[in-house]
């Protein structure tokens, strides 16, 4: 069954998301597909499941496997330096320190972080066939935020096809000010006023720089949310355990995904208790852990009866690097997820 080029792995903190991405990537690249797996969460792991230092560099991990951490607050200095730059060429000289104040006190704003990785996101996914990479691999924050970045882009677009219409009113009206500017004499200019245009040749011209740049962005959004909501291209697989709080959230992650026609390809059930454990002779303790994980797996059927799932054990001891991963890279090797993995 042929594997989706993204693929988004999510679920509640603490179910062993960023070990399971890790041990799918190493399943990917060593079939022979070129892979980027991408953490996304403030507190990665990706370092620690691998057991190599990655960072915000695009580290490779083994032939054909390459890692990268996005770092949020990076995502906004650079983003925010970038906009400033911009700002030169766009407004008077008078404005610029204003607007640079502003522009910093923004990245303290709530929705900043969110939205720069957004960003991030979105150029990866759109630069995945000009890179080389066959699959792009997500571990992502805990649900809710997972649920927020696959929904943002439609509101960042309509956001950004605000400000375009807003650019251009502004260019309009200013069609309408020069006319009137030329129907009357103008009189000459103070020798200590300031110039009327700075850096660009007038508003008009200043306006049609804003709004291509606008257009570029919404273009961008436009296109990975085409992406995200095409089963063909994205998959998103969610990772519980069968506890009640994981089974919850997993409930209202699903629900919301279906919502918003996002493709779920699979839910990935990890830390199960062997079968063994159902014997009295275990002892007691075991025994009522193992009947309680039943009774919740009972509950994992019924209420996902519609979505594919596989079962991952509970290992004795912590997959530790690239050896431990193997294990569950073992354990991952007759899954059946449609168009993902």
């Amino acid at each position: 069954m042929r594997s989706s080029p993204i693929v988004f792995i999510g679920g509640k903190g603490g179910v062993g998301k960023t070990s399971v991405a890790s041990a799918l990537a190493l399943k990917l690249a060593r079939s022979g597909k070129r892979v980027l797996i991408v953490s996304t969460d403030p507190a990665h792991s990706l370092s620690d499941a691998f057991d190599i230092a990655i960072g915000g560099q695009t580290t490779s991990i083994e032939t054909d496997l390459d890692a990268l951490e996005i770092d949020p607050d990076e995502q906004v200095n650079a983003h925010i330096e970038n906009v400033l730059a911009s700002m030169k060429d766009l407004v008077k000289p008078t404005l610029y320190p204003q607007i640079e104040k502003q522009m910093k006190l923004t990245a303290q704003s709530p929705g900043t972080q969110e939205a720069a990785l957004l960003e991030s996101i979105a150029k990866i996914i759109d630069q995945r066939t000009a890179t080389g990479y066959d699959h792009v691999l997500f571990d992502t924050a805990p649900t809710g935020h997972t649920l927020r970045l696959l929904i943002l882009p439609e509101a960042m677009s309509a956001w950004t096809q605000g400000l375009m219409q807003h650019s251009e009113k502004a260019q309009q009206l200013q069609g309408v000010v020069d006319h009137l500017a030329s129907a009357r004499q103008t009189a000459p200019q103070h020798p200590m006023a300031e110039p009327r245009q700075h850096g660009v040749a007038n508003l008009s011209d200043r306006n049609a720089k804003i709004a291509e740049r606008l257009r570029e962005r919404q273009q961008l959004f436009q296109r990975v949310r085409s992406t995200i909501k095409n089963t063909d291209e994205t998959a998103i697989l969610l990772v519980l355990t069968p506890e009640k709080l994981p089974i919850l959230e997993t409930q209202r992650a699903v629900k919301q995904l279906h919502e918003h026609n996002l493709p779920l390809a699979a839910l990935i059930v990890n830390r199960n208790l062997p079968d063994y454990l159902s014997d009295q002779r275990q002892g007691e303790f075991l025994l009522r852990r193992k009947q309680q994980e039943n009774i919740y797996h009972e509950k994992i059927e019924q209420c996902f009866a519609r979505e594919l799932k596989t079962y991952l054990p509970l290992f004795p001891t912590d997959l530790d690097g690239i050896s431990g991963l193997e294990q569950l890279l073992q354990a991952l090797k007759d899954c059946n997820f449609h168009r993902s993995v």
